[in-house]
């Protein structure tokens, strides 16, 4: 296991400014940690640009095949920063459409990118998950909990909407007709609930989270990763498409897949066992 994580204990004196998204790796995974445990990981100004930055590495850099995203401490994300929403109560008028569209812009951008990265994405939610926080949840391929995990569509509470992909996210995971309940109602689930709905994959203990979670990446990230990345860019529009649509791109991708090492390894394994189970055993 490897880290490329900054702060103290890499050097970093505490006059310097803190990371908010550590990166480890652990062989072919990527854990991306939000780190403002003492807000319990809410998304502020810092945090959008280091995520980015986080998630446009993980996808240029070829040894990493999986993704875990998980938040430090005793959350996995509160959503976005009360001070954030406090210094746009205090801008004048005329400044908060611009400033709320840029700030949108750039999360819609992370948002897309997690969305579209060709590689399997796992959130290991250990704790909260509301708001943005909810929605950074979703919009990963998988969602392993906590026992100690909450999750919670806080954006009604606030008097606002989902801003980050939940409205487009949570009817596929659950239905459209609970997922509205859940955006109209702001009702929080712990993590026994969050399993029951369809929000989590897996529910495990506390202390098994991110093992659990670096763990089922491991086995992703054993595939081809051309073949995850084309089916994963198909399936992502399939509600969106149609029968005949789905073919046609299933028909190319699988054209490039004929092409890669790890099919033609595959196939020439297979033929291997195939003969070698076609040997007539020798007599004494």
């Amino acid at each position: 296991m490897s880290a490329e994580q900054s702060g103290e204990a890499n050097g970093q004196s505490s006059g310097e400014k803190r990371t908010v998204v550590l990166t480890m790796h652990d062989g072919g995974v990527a854990v991306l940690t939000l780190n403002r445990p003492d807000v319990l990981n809410a998304v502020d100004g810092q945090m959008r640009i280091e995520l980015a930055e986080a998630v446009e590495r993980a996808g240029r850099d070829d040894s990493i095949r999986a993704v875990v995203l998980t938040g430090a401490g005793r959350g996995f994300c509160a959503g976005g920063d009360i001070k954030g929403m406090e210094e746009r109560l205090s801008a004048p008028p005329g400044s908060v459409a611009d400033y709320g569209w840029r700030r949108q812009r750039s999360l819609h951008h992370t948002v897309m990118r997690l969305h579209a990265l060709e590689k399997i994405t796992i959130a290991a939610v250990n704790g909260p998950a509301a708001g943005l926080g909810a929605d950074l949840a979703l919009i990963c391929d998988f969602i392993v909990a906590s026992e100690a995990a909450s999750f919670v569509m806080s954006f009604v509470l606030r008097g606002l909407v989902p801003d980050g992909g939940g409205m487009y996210t949570l009817p596929r995971r659950i239905g459209l007709a609970k997922a509205k309940e859940l955006i109209f109602t702001g009702r929080r689930l712990n993590g026994q609930e969050m399993l029951d709905v369809g929000i989590a994959d897996r529910l495990v203990p506390a202390d098994d989270l991110l093992s659990t979670a670096i763990g089922w990446a491991a086995d992703f990230a054993k595939q081809s990763p051309t073949a995850l990345g084309l089916a994963k860019s198909i399936m992502n529009g399939a509600f969106e498409s149609t029968l005949e649509a789905t073919l046609a791109a299933g028909a190319q991708a699988q054209a490039m897949a004929y092409t890669t090492d790890e099919h033609r390894a595959s196939v020439q394994a297979f033929m291997e066992r195939s003969r070698q189970r076609a040997r007539p055993e020798r007599s004494e």
